[in-house]
């Protein structure tokens, strides 16, 4: 049995990892889904989805202090009219989807891994689809 359905998430800040494990994992208990896969997909061209760390925050604050050494928000030779090219760089190296296993109704995560959504471009509101496959 396939369960789709969407859920928004709104960022605070121009650049954020929001951690969204919670959400993911309340639609999961909704569904009744025992074995199976969660697909997650984000909307949007200027931001994405990462698993990482989720105890310590230090490394939420290391992975865009470093997402910007890569793609600083100015540069040069940017030619994208928006002026946001470096969220798109930044959402292209995260990517916009996720698939984790369920087992016995759970989400299949590591003792320390979260579900981040990145926020490159903000503040703004999110929309995030999301399939049960079970």
């Amino acid at each position: 049995m396939n369960q789709s359905f969407q859920f928004k998430v709104s960022t605070t800040s121009h650049t954020s990892l929001v951690s969204i494990t919670g959400e993911v994992k309340e639609q999961i208990r909704k569904s009744s889904v025992n074995e199976g896969v969660a697909h997650i997909f984000v909307m949007h061209t200027t931001c994405g989805l990462t698993i990482n760390e989720n105890a310590d925050p230090d490394v939420v604050h290391d992975l865009l202090k470093r997402l910007d050494d890569l793609a600083p928000w100015e540069h040069s030779s940017d030619r994208h009219g928006e002026g946001n090219s470096a969220a798109h760089l930044k959402s292209s190296i995260l990517g916009c989807s996720l698939s984790i296993p369920i087992y016995q109704g759970n989400l299949v995560l590591g003792t320390w891994q979260g579900i981040f959504l990145g926020e490159f471009d903000g503040p703004r509101t999110r929309t995030i689809h999301m399939t049960i496959i079970g």
